[in-house]
C-alpha cells in the first residue's frame, strides 16, 4: 500500500513538483488556497508548456472556511468573426486543429486567476501581493528548467503537426528540446513582470494585451481587440448530487461536469453488483458510455442549453440507465469522442480554504499559434465547434465552447472535504468515477485509488484511440471476462501517462489533510 501524505496545516498537489513546491510556499507563508492556487497555476504554465497556458481557460471550485461553495467559469468565447460563413469562404469544411484559424477563442486563464484573486482579497483577506504570487513563475521562465518526458515526448510525437507553424517552431524545434535540457521563457517571465506591475486586466485592456495584437496581426488569427476587451470570466452555480453520505460537486456546461455526475448516479444504482473488479470495471465502462451519449446531445454553452441541466441529475433516470447495463455483453462503442490537454491542481490552507482547479489548451500545445512577444500559446478549444449548423455545438461568435475539463470536489455528511479531478479529455470523468469509489466504496487510502491500474474508454489528449485501454497491471482474469464481455481492450504500460495524471486531498472536520499524485506524472503532493 502506498503511503499518503499527510498534513495538519496546508496541502498542495499538482502534477509537476516545482509547481506544488511553489504554491506550497505560499501557503507556508500565510498565503491562502487561492493565492497558492495562482501561484501553482502560473508556475506550471511555464513547465508544462505542451499541457497549460496563458493562453487557455480555466475552472474553479472554492470552498470557502464558512463552507460557501464558488464556482469560477474562465472560459473564453469565440471572436467577434468566428462564423460558418468565414471558413465555407476560406474552403474549410471543419475549424482546423492547428494553426492561425484553429486559435478562434479568447484565452480565459487570467481572467479566472484574476476573478479568484479579487474574491481573496474581497472575502478572505487575501495577503500576498501579485508579486510574491507571480514571483516564482518569473524566476524559473527567466533561469530555465529541465525539460521532462513528457514535453519531450509530445514534441517529437507531434512534430509533425506543429514544425511549420514558425514561430512555434522557432521557440521548440530551432533548438535541442529533449528530455534534461534546460529550456528558459525570458519572454513569458516578462509577461508576469507586467501582470505584476499593472494587475491582470492589463492582459486583455494594458501593455500585455498590445504585446498580443502586436504578434496577433502578423498571422491570420480572426480574434479581435474587442474580443478580449469584452471577455470577463463568471461566478456560476456549481451542479451537485445528493449520495448516502456526501454530496457530490462540478461545474456546469459548457464544461463535461453533468458527465460525472452522471456516472456517479448510475453507478450508486449499482452498489450491489460491484463487489467484483470486473463488475466495478465493467460498471463504470457502461456508465460511462450512457453518460457521454446524454453529454453529447444536451451540452453546449449554457447559453444555448435546450434542457436545463439540472434535470440530467435525476434519480429516475439513473434507475432507467442502469437498468439498460447488461453484465454479459458491452454496448457498442465508439460514439463521438473527445481529447484534451489539462492540468488539474489542487490546494488547501490552514485556514480552512481549499481549491479544486483545472487549467487547459485543449489539445497538446492547443493551436500551436506561439507568440514570442509574451511566450503565450493560444489554445484551440475553438476546434470543438462545428460548422453543421444543425449540431449542439455549432460555431457562432461570442459562443462558449463544450469543454472536457471539470474539477470535481465532495462534502461528506461527516465533515470530510474531497478535492480531486485529473487531466485527460473523456477520460476525466470516468477516472474522477474510478478514484472517488475507490476512496469511498472500496476504502483505498488516496494514493492507492490514484495509482492502483486504470482504464480509459475514448479519447484522451494527444490520442484517437477509441478503444477500452488497460494498464497492463490488471490480473489476466479481469482482461479476459472484459475481452468476452465485447470490449475492445487494448494492453498499455503499467503507469501510461495516457491515463492521465490525478490527484486528490481529503480534509477531515478537524482541519487534518491527507493527498495522493500521480506516478504517472511528474508531480507530488506537499504538506506542511
Amino acid at each position: 500500500m502506498l503511503q499518503t501524505i499527510k498534513s495538519c496545516n496546508n496541502m498542495m498537489v499538482s502534477p509537476h513538483w516545482m509547481a506544488s513546491q511553489a504554491g506550497s510556499e505560499i501557503m507556508k507563508s500565510g498565503g491562502n488556497a487561492i493565492e497558492a492556487m495562482i501561484c501553482s497555476a502560473a508556475v506550471i504554465s511555464v513547465v508544462y508548456p505542451h499541457m497549460n497556458s496563458l493562453g487557455g481557460d480555466n475552472f474553479w471550485l472554492i470552498n470557502t472556511v464558512d463552507q460557501k461553495l464558488i464556482g469560477i467559469e474562465a472560459t473564453g468565447f469565440s471572436s467577434e468573426k468566428a462564423t460558418i460563413d468565414f471558413y465555407n469562404s476560406i474552403g474549410l469544411k471543419q475549424i482546423p486543429s492547428r494553426g492561425d484559424f484553429a486559435a478562434i477563442t479568447v484565452p480565459g486563464v487570467v481572467s479566472g486567476w484574476m476573478k479568484a484573486y479579487e474574491y481573496s482579497l474581497q472575502k478572505l483577506n487575501g495577503t500576498k501581493s501579485l508579486q510574491e504570487i507571480l514571483d516564482p513563475a518569473i524566476q524559473i521562465a527567466n533561469s530555465g528548467f529541465s525539460v521532462t518526458s513528457t514535453l519531450d515526448k509530445n514534441l517529437k510525437i507531434k512534430k509533425s503537426e506543429l514544425i511549420n507553424l514558425k514561430e512555434f517552431a522557432n521557440k521548440y524545434y530551432s533548438n535541442e528540446v529533449i528530455e534534461g535540457s534546460v529550456i528558459k521563457f525570458p519572454e513569458m517571465a516578462e509577461t508576469f513582470k507586467l501582470l505584476v506591475k499593472n494587475g491582470f486586466d492589463d492582459f486583455y485592456r494594458g501593455e500585455t494585451f498590445k504585446k498580443i495584437f502586436s504578434d496577433l496581426k502578423k498571422t491570420n488569427c480572426i480574434l479581435t481587440e474587442d474580443d478580449f476587451k469584452s471577455f470577463n470570466s463568471r461566478f456560476v452555480e456549481p451542479i451537485q448530487l445528493n449520495l448516502d453520505d456526501c454530496k457530490v460537486y462540478n461545474l456546469p456546461p459548457p464544461t463535461q461536469g453533468v458527465a460525472s455526475l452522471l456516472i456517479l448516479g448510475i453507478l450508486n444504482k449499482l452498489k450491489q453488483k460491484c463487489k467484483s473488479e470486473f463488475n466495478f470495471i465493467h460498471s463504470i465502462v457502461e456508465a460511462t458510455k450512457k453518460s457521454f451519449i446524454l453529454r453529447d446531445k444536451y451540452v453546449t454553452d449554457p447559453d444555448y442549453m435546450k434542457i436545463d441541466i439540472n434535470d440530467l441529475i435525476n434519480d429516475d433516470l439513473f434507475s432507467n440507465l442502469a437498468n439498460e447495463i447488461d453484465y454479459k455483453k458491452a454496448l457498442e462503442w465508439p460514439i463521438t469522442s473527445h481529447k484534451g490537454d489539462t492540468v488539474w491542481l489542487g490546494s488547501s490552507d490552514q485556514f480552512g480554504n481549499s481549491v479544486s482547479f483545472i487549467q487547459s489548451i485543449f489539445w497538446e500545445f492547443g493551436s500551436g499559434v506561439y507568440l514570442p512577444e509574451t511566450g503565450i500559446t493560444l489554445q484551440n478549444r475553438g476546434a470543438s465547434f462545428s460548422l453543421n449548423s444543425e449540431s449542439n455545438n455549432v460555431l457562432c461568435p461570442r459562443r462558449r465552447p463544450f469543454h472536457t475539463i471539470q474539477p470535481a470536489l465532495a462534502k461528506f455528511n461527516d465533515g470530510r472535504c474531497l478535492l480531486y479531478g485529473t487531466m485527460g479529455g473523456d477520460g476525466q470523468p470516468q477516472t474522477q468515477a474510478t478514484i472517488f469509489l475507490r476512496y469511498k466504496e472500496l476504502k483505498q487510502n488516496l494514493q492507492d485509488a490514484i495509482n492502483n491500474p486504470r482504464w480509459l474508454l475514448g479519447k484522451t489528449w494527444g490520442d484517437d484511440v477509441h478503444n477500452l485501454r488497460l494498464e497492463k497491471r490488471f490480473d489476466d482474469k479481469i482482461i479476459s471476462k472484459l475481452i468476452e464481455a465485447g470490449h475492445q481492450i487494448q494492453l498499455v504500460d503499467d503507469f501510461d501517462e495516457i491515463m492521465g495524471h490525478a490527484g486528490a486531498i481529503i480534509i477531515d472536520k478537524n482541519g487534518n489533510k491527507e493527498a495522493g499524485f500521480d506516478l504517472r506524472s511528474d508531480g507530488i503532493a506537499l504538506g506542511n
